[in-house]
């Protein structure tokens, strides 16, 4: 091999080398900018109230109160009227009373998909749901094999996660198609993204993948 030909293929070498480390470093840079340094949207564009479901404890009632800082009005959705209250007091207490706060009670284990549609329908009549989050999420009381599940269980979690989720979604989307904007964010789960196999919690993996 001539050193001109060796001088070439570490010249190709190095200039694969330099391009893969530029690749690297621009979606460096994109994480950074992404994750610290981009401004946040104004999430009023998408319109005045957001939508919760799971609204009452955890992630959803954590949204809750964060989207209520920021201006927006909220729907909050969940089964027990004790604890929408209790949260819609809470978060008219953080806001100096300014908050605007509507609560829908549904139970999505108990509802079939219309009836969970028309609830929501009525329950947003009048008002323009920029964002809607779907957050509620049913699971095992504790881990137990596919065959162990009783049948109201498994109906039960699938009411929740794959049922209620649609049905409200079909329920809000119209209006959002209307005014041409609007946000949906479907809150999934680490057991169904990050691990290959939940054996023990099958049906709730499945539901929220």
């Amino acid at each position: 091999m001539t050193m001109e030909l060796q001088s070439l293929i570490l010249k190709a070498i190095a200039t694969l080398g330099f391009i893969s480390l530029c690749n690297h470093l621009a979606k460096f840079l994109t994480w950074v900018w992404v994750m610290f340094l981009r401004p946040p949207k104004n999430l009023k564009q998408y319109g005045p109230w957001a939508l919760i479901t799971g609204s009452t404890d955890g992630i959803g009632k954590a949204l809750a109160l964060e989207l209520a800082s920021k201006g927006l009005g909220l729907v909050l959705v969940g089964r027990d009227p004790m604890k929408l209250k209790a949260t819609r007091q809470q978060i008219q207490e953080e806001n100096g009373g300014n908050a605007s706060v509507k609560t829908i009670v549904i139970d999505f284990s108990k509802l079939r998909g219309d009836e969970i549609a028309k609830k929501v329908e009525e329950g947003i009549t009048g008002l323009d749901v920029g964002i809607l989050i779907n957050n509620a999420g049913l699971s095992y009381p504790f881990p137990r094999f596919l065959h162990e599940v009783d049948l109201e269980m498994a109906e039960s979690i699938v009411g929740v996660n794959v049922v209620g989720t649609t049905w409200v979604t079909k329920a809000v989307l119209p209006g959002m198609l209307k005014r041409k904007k609007g946000a949906i964010v479907n809150i999934g789960s680490g057991s169904s993204a990050a691990v290959s196999s939940y054996p023990l919690l099958t049906i709730y993996t499945a539901t929220k993948a």
